[in-house]
């Protein structure tokens, strides 16, 4: 059964970096595709990264150069390390298994001085 978990969200300052963590159970690795979204308050999830079974990337355009997306599948992991954070970046963080549309609980980011 896949389950997921993100973590490593917290209160950054204006220019600084987080590396988010979703650890991802029972995930099959080399057919699936992983996704990392994002929720502000008032609006829609939207779709930051993907990272698919054979490395490949995609980025939306409000991240595409202080992002990077990653995947370490011995440990059953993926990450999402953003640097360069705005305060418009301050949103709830999730992890997604194409697969299955597994969602994670997802982690609060939040930017601000």
């Amino acid at each position: 059964q896949v389950q997921l978990v993100e973590s490593g969200g917290g209160l950054v300052q204006p220019g600084g970096s987080l590396r988010l963590v979703c650890a991802a159970s029972g995930v099959t690795w080399t057919i699936t595709t992983i996704g990392w979204y994002r929720q502000a308050p008032g609006t829609g999830r939207d779709l930051l990264a993907t990272i698919s079974r054979d490395d490949s990337t995609y980025y939306r355009d409000s991240v595409k150069g202080r992002s990077t997306i990653s995947r370490d599948t011995s440990k059953n992991m993926v990450f999402l390390q953003i640097n360069d954070l705005k305060p418009e970046d301050t949103a709830v963080y999730y992890c997604n298994d194409y697969l299955t549309n597994k969602w994670g609980p997802g982690t609060q980011v939040t930017v601000s001085s």
